[in-house]
């Protein structure tokens, strides 16, 4: 998905030549299927080409995604996904990064959420 996202468009050969240790052309034509099934992609033909472009602009997909992770890892809590996420980066995150997510957060609670 980030490769037709970032092209906005491209074919199962375009998106092979796009991702690093790539699998095999048929393996990817198989994965753009079932998103095709799955309703993230359709296609258009080019000739013989099947050209795959999404169907959900991106911040709408990832917002999707989110919340099945959300569901599916951390029973639907988002302050857990952030305990996790934080504990996972502990040692990597800048002081400018911290001071982002406090700001973030400082943000919400005006906005009353």
């Amino acid at each position: 998905m980030d490769v037709i996202y970032s092209a906005g468009k491209a074919t199962a050969a375009e998106v092979q030549e796009r991702i690093l240790d790539a699998p095999s052309y048929s393996a990817v034509r198989a994965l753009l299927k079932v998103l095709e099934q799955k309703g993230h992609l359709r296609h258009d033909l080019d000739g013989t080409r099947h050209v795959y472009v999404p169907t959900l602009p991106a911040a709408r997909a990832r917002q999707g995604a989110l919340k099945n992770l959300l569901a599916t890892f951390f029973e639907g809590s988002a302050t857990q996904a952030v305990a996790a996420l934080l504990d996972l980066e502990r040692d990597q995150m800048s002081d400018e990064e911290l001071e982002r997510i406090q700001g973030l957060i400082d943000s919400a609670r005006k906005e009353g959420r």
